[in-house]
C-alpha cells in the first residue's frame, strides 16, 4: 500500500472526498514528524508507538572493498506495534 491507496482508503471508509483525506493524513504526518523531531514519543493506543533513539559512530565495511569505514551517529525513528496491530496480523 502506498499513500495514495491510504487516501483512498480513508476517504471510502470515512465517507469523504479524496482532498479531505490527502489533508487529513498530510496534517498527521507533519504532526509526528514535528514531534518526534522534539525528542517526544507519539503513541496510538493500540496501533503502535515511534520513538527516536540514537544509534551512535562505528565502524562499518565497505562490502565491494572491504576497506573499513567510519559511520557516523545519528537519529534513528523506531516504531514498536500496539497489541491490537499485532493480533491483527497474527
Amino acid at each position: 500500500m502506498n499513500k495514495t491507496d491510504l487516501i483512498n482508503g480513508m476517504a471510502e471508509n470515512a465517507g469523504i472526498t479524496k482532498a479531505a483525506a490527502k489533508k487529513a493524513l498530510d496534517s498527521l504526518l507533519v504532526d509526528i514528524e514535528g514531534s518526534l523531531q522534539k525528542g517526544n514519543r507519539v503513541s496510538l493506543v493500540g496501533f503502535g508507538s515511534w520513538s527516536v533513539s540514537r544509534r551512535s559512530a562505528r565502524e562499518g565495511r565497505n562490502p565491494q572493498t572491504g576497506k573499513t569505514i567510519q559511520i557516523k551517529a545519528k537519529n534513528v525513528v523506531k516504531f514498536k506495534a500496539g497489541s491490537d496491530l499485532s493480533s491483527a496480523v497474527n
